[in-house]
């Protein structure tokens, strides 16, 4: 009785890991985004600070800091339709903003794997 009651609550919480992930949030490696940001046309938004962002950003990013109360409106600005690419420092604010954006119904939100700090 013990094992199944075991293996019950080890399948429960492999499949509530599993539910957490949202397959409209991608996390990409430097060389992905690289490729992929080099075009001109895509939805390029960095989330950090302006002062971060004045410190030096991806060329084409539009800075929209998700910490502002202003995120959520100037984020619904961008077409949903489209891949939006993002970015902060290290990778945690970006994954805040990402869930947001899903939350408000976008369709694929891409972030770079190590933020900023992995870009230089």
């Amino acid at each position: 009785m013990k094992k199944i009651i075991l293996l019950f609550l080890i399948a429960f919480i492999t499949y509530s890991c599993q539910s957490q992930k949202d397959s409209r949030i991608k996390i990409v490696p430097k060389s992905e985004f690289q490729l992929i940001v080099a075009n001109e046309n895509v939805q390029l938004i960095d989330v950090r600070t302006p002062q971060e962002y004045a410190d030096g950003f991806i060329k084409g990013a539009k800075n929209i800091n998700v910490n502002d109360t202003n995120f959520e409106s100037e984020i619904q600005k961008l077409d949903k339709t489209k891949p939006v690419y993002i970015y902060c420092r290290s990778g945690a604010r970006s994954q805040t903003a990402a869930k947001k954006m899903v939350e408000l119904g976008f369709n694929q939100v891409v972030d770079l794997q190590g933020g900023y700090m992995n870009w230089n």
